[in-house]
């Protein structure tokens, strides 16, 4: 018998330098970059594309070997990485364009979204993504917070002239809305976090919201605990298949991203043993 051969680890591509073109201000509380020279990048076929952002924190050997850089480097000069949407790619100028929430001095990548100048480098991993709007959809809810308004903008520009709809979206207050185009049977409702606590609109809002007794595609995503509260409204209360939804926490509210990675698996147990609990198949 001859022996099986040992399987081979998949290595995942090395990250890809990227340098910033140009910034664009969207909002007090939005700035776009777009990176250029990313020539050998191969978008998402998903409208909830993502990448990873690599944020360097020292020199590094070319190319960049992120599990090199944890196995000789001290935690401190390890690169930070971040998450972010892909809002759009332009295959022929080889450019990635990512829109950035900032809020003044917190974080990592929103300060430095908001410093960012022509010549600026970081790194780009990816994509990865896993939402797309059904063309062959009856009707289509879109639900975020200011964190999920670049997928759900890139989502809404690949809906169909026929959709149908209603798009929820909660940024901090009216001077943060963007100026979206919707097919004409699409509604789109902006609620303020300034105005309430994060996310309680937008369950109050959804729970509203008459959802037709046909096959209705769902997209919600941002912070954590209030997009828990929705997938339990939307997979018990509604009877919604769950291969119908798109439903995933971006951010938690007090931890960082390496926090919210290392408690997600979590967060999904515990949603599905409420469904489970439910009866909910």
């Amino acid at each position: 018998m001859t022996a099986s051969p040992t399987p081979t680890a998949v290595r995942r591509p090395m990250p890809a330098p990227a340098t910033v073109v140009r910034t664009e201000r969207l909002s007090p509380t939005m700035v776009r970059v777009t990176f250029g020279g990313l020539t050998e990048f191969v978008p998402s076929e998903f409208t909830d594309g993502y990448v990873k952002l690599i944020f360097p924190r020292a020199e590094y050997p070319q190319p960049l070997d992120l599990e090199q850089i944890k196995r000789e480097r001290p935690v401190e000069q390890w690169p930070v990485v971040r998450t972010y949407s892909v809002r759009a790619f332009d295959p022929v100028a080889h450019e990635l364009t990512v829109d950035f929430v900032v809020h003044g001095t917190a974080g990592v990548a929103g300060p430095w979204a908001q410093a960012a100048r022509p010549g600026d480098t970081l790194f780009v991993r990816g994509p990865g993504g896993a939402y797309r709007p059904d063309p062959a959809a009856d009707w289509h809810l879109l639900v975020g917070d200011e964190s999920a308004l670049p997928a759900i903008a890139a989502s809404i520009e690949a809906l169909p002239d026929h959709a149908r709809g209603h798009v929820v979206l909660e940024v901090p207050g009216p001077e943060s809305r963007l100026a979206i185009d919707l097919p004409e049977g699409v509604r789109l409702t902006w609620l303020h976090t300034g105005y309430g606590v994060l996310g309680g609109q937008l369950v109050e809002t959804v729970r509203g919201i008459e959802l037709p007794l046909t096959d209705v595609q769902a997209f919600v995503h941002g912070e954590a605990g209030w997009v828990a509260q929705i997938r339990r409204l939307l997979r018990v209360d509604r009877q919604l298949p769950a291969q119908r939804l798109s439903i995933s926490g971006y951010w938690r509210l007090g931890a960082d991203e390496e926090g919210w990675r290392a408690g997600k698996a979590q967060w999904n147990a515990e949603a599905e043993a409420v469904e489970r609990r439910a009866g909910v198949a």
